[in-house]
């Protein structure tokens, strides 16, 4: 008997806290699905897009004749636990005769959730005039897509049915073009052009995203700031587009020094801001940094994000 209360009485509240717990995890449930849905709908964002540009695009694959392994970590909001991590790969090679090849690979793990997806990119190259190209490209490839709920707390002793982990495979194709001079450069891609589902009604498991189409644009012109060459300023614009969610477009702008540092800022659309810097030893490795912030005040809380990349050029 607690506080002069009958067992009867104390039964009832048990119950009531049995109860209100399970609300509580069924409204939990609700909001983590409700998010899935909303920003499931947008592939990996990153900040330092430029140095990277075989994940969205397969034209990149040996472009410039030649040999490139990128790769990249982006940790997202890391004032949250289990907040959005990315990791990239992408190695492309020139193998000559105007044709380029690669493998591209993207890991994002957000809670429970994880999926890998990896893409064979092949280019071709059309010289169309002195000095300019134009490269079509054709990336083909497919996404891991795995939820593990072993990780979830539930609020009774036995385990729930319905909690199913779910694991995939869902195979997909891209295109991709890219025209390119000197000192500007216009691509235009769509890296996956089938709709998938992460996971399918199928024995109770409802379905909770349909991932659809991305259409990337970007522009890119460097102004020579000195005679010689050797200071330059690297405007560019990067643009998103996917039916059901809003617009994205990073404005960015790099001053480079003798091809050996660089120092720069972004603006996306979504009130976020990044100071970016990079540096080249002997023209062959490039390590660079991002650190983005946000002035929207619910992700101003959930503190900053870094994204990590490193460049060997051959």
């Amino acid at each position: 008997m607690m506080d002069g209360y009958t067992s009867q009485e104390n039964k009832r509240f048990n119950r009531i806290k049995i109860e209100m717990k399970y609300i509580k995890y069924i409204i939990i449930s609700g909001l983590l699905m409700y998010c899935n849905t909303s920003w499931s709908q947008q592939e990996s964002i990153f900040t330092q897009y430029f140095q990277n540009m075989n994940i969205v695009n397969p034209a990149y694959a040996g472009v410039d004749n030649e040999t490139v392994i990128t790769s990249g970590i982006r940790s997202q909001w890391t004032g949250i636990a289990e907040a959005p991590e990315t990791q990239t790969l992408a190695i492309s090679t020139y193998l000559g005769k105007n044709v380029g090849l690669g493998i591209s690979m993207v890991r994002d793990k957000t809670f429970i959730e994880k999926q890998t997806f990896l893409g064979l990119d092949f280019s071709y190259k059309l010289a169309l005039s002195n000095g300019m190209d134009l490269y079509f490209g054709i990336k083909a490839g497919g996404n891991f897509y795995d939820v593990n709920t072993t990780g979830l707390e539930t609020y009774s002793l036995q385990a729930d049915p319905s909690l199913f982990g779910i694991s995939n495979f869902n195979p997909n194709i891209g295109t991709g073009l890219l025209l390119k001079t000197k000192n500007w450069y216009l691509s235009l891609s769509v890296p996956r052009l089938l709709n998938t589902e992460r996971s399918r009604n199928e024995d109770g498991i409802a379905t909770v995203a349909t991932d659809r189409p991305h259409f990337y644009a970007t522009f890119g012109y460097d102004f020579k700031l000195n005679e010689t060459g050797s200071i330059l300023m690297k405007p560019s614009t990067f643009f998103r587009y996917v039916d059901g969610a809003p617009i994205s477009m990073d404005f960015n702008n790099m001053l480079s020094f003798n091809d050996k540092f660089s120092i720069g800022g972004t603006f996306r659309t979504d009130n976020s801001y990044a100071a970016i810097a990079s540096i080249t030893f002997k023209k062959k490795f490039t390590f660079g940094f991002a650190y983005e912030t946000s002035s929207r005040r619910e992700l101003a809380r959930a503190q900053n994000t870094n994204e990590i990349l490193f460049r060997v050029k051959f």
